[in-house]
């Protein structure tokens, strides 16, 4: 025994070496649970208390929140919706999966039993603790009776059935059947469980509500259910649907939610029409309001300077016409009809050279020399 003391201790040494060099703790053993602790375990409103946790991811991401309606071995009944959402707390985790931080005191909506509820938002896989706290002041009230609490299991992969139609697209909601198959591990029958259907979007918490399923399942055997799920109006994005039944996360389904196209097209159709129609109106109404007598003055106006250029001109006097020959008898039908002009021709004005004479040639005419 002495002699194989020291090859014993060599063993332990190198094995230690080993799992340092692997990067776990050889003294941590087993993967740790996730646990809660409080700096007390009563306060009142408007209060806080120092939340301190263990066990759990590596820089991983959680909420906490003040949770009626509630136990560690129940978990929380009804989901968030017994939370006090408004006042919960986001918390990152160390290296070593530790946190501490301080978590105000508010009263939930639902009456206590109450715990502080502390969840994985990302980070790790997904793992929840509660701690008892007496919110001072705040009504007391008995959980509901457990019939058949903790004796369904999963049986088989979930699934959302259903598709989106023309109305999501213009913005309805979007809604989805969530399918699944779940098995009684119990000794005794469950009938009508209460599921509790949560869908979160982002970092965000799941909100639950309560969904009923009407039948009895009996020991030993499976049933196939299917839920409604149903999101808000013009919801969009990465979503993801968890199915809890007894405070315990059964299954969880990924939904991917598209865009509503049509009301971001419809917004853009309305930025286009309205402002044409717009100018439409008061093109129409502009024309139809347009004073006419504008024209009607402009026309007048230029009529009176028309007319008083007419004025200022200066007047033409124009020849007076000779007066009419008097009618002719038969006799003077032979005479050939000769046309005057109102004012008198060459040579035949008063004052000119008789007739037969001869007039003097005109300046302008040529001279001809005679014989000399």
């Amino acid at each position: 025994m002495t002699r194989c003391a020291p090859a014993t201790r060599l063993l332990t040494v190198l094995a230690l070496l080993a799992a340092l060099l692997a990067g776990a703790a050889p003294w941590a053993g087993a993967a740790d649970t996730p646990a809660v602790t409080l700096s007390a375990s009563q306060a009142g409103t408007g209060g806080s208390v120092t939340v301190k946790g263990t066990g759990w991811g590596a820089r991983a991401l959680l909420m906490m929140l003040v949770c009626g309606r509630s136990s560690p071995a129940r978990g929380v009944i009804g989901g968030t919706n017994s939370c006090a959402n408004a006042d919960g707390r986001a918390v990152t985790t160390d290296a070593r999966g530790a946190f501490s931080r301080k978590l105000p005191v508010a009263e939930p909506p639902v009456p206590c039993p109450c715990v502080v509820h502390v969840a994985t938002v990302t980070g790790g896989a997904k793992a929840q603790a509660d701690a008892v706290l007496k919110v001072a002041g705040h009504p007391v009230a008995a959980l509901p009776a457990a019939s058949g609490t903790g004796q369904l299991a999963m049986v088989a992969d979930t699934r959302l059935d259903g598709s989106s139609g023309v109305l999501t697209w213009f913005g309805a909601p979007p809604a989805r059947t969530f399918t699944f198959t779940v098995g009684n591990v119990g000794q005794s029958p469950v009938k009508d469980p209460v599921f509790q259907v949560g869908t979160a979007h982002g970092v965000f918490a799941p909100v639950y509500e309560e969904q009923q399923w009407r039948g009895t399942i009996a020991p030993g055997r499976k049933a196939r259910i299917e839920l409604p799920v149903e999101l808000d109006a013009g919801a969009h994005g990465s979503y993801l649907v968890s199915l809890k039944y007894g405070g315990k996360v059964l299954a969880e389904q990924p939904w991917g939610v598209g865009r509503p196209w049509g009301v971001t097209l419809f917004w853009l159709l309305l930025c286009v029409v309205v402002p044409a129609a717009v100018f439409r109106i008061g093109m129409a109404v502009v024309d139809r309001l347009r004073p006419r007598e504008r024209y009607g003055q402009g026309r007048h106006r230029g009529a009176q300077h028309l007319a008083e250029l007419t004025v200022r001109l200066p007047k033409v006097r124009l020849p007076r016409r000779a007066p009419a020959a008097p009618a002719r008898g038969p006799a003077d039908t032979a005479a050939p009809a000769q046309d005057t002009l109102p004012w008198f021709a060459p040579d035949t004005g008063p004052g000119g050279p008789a007739a037969g004479q001869l007039s003097a040639p005109p300046d302008t005419s040529r001279t001809t020399k005679g014989n000399t």
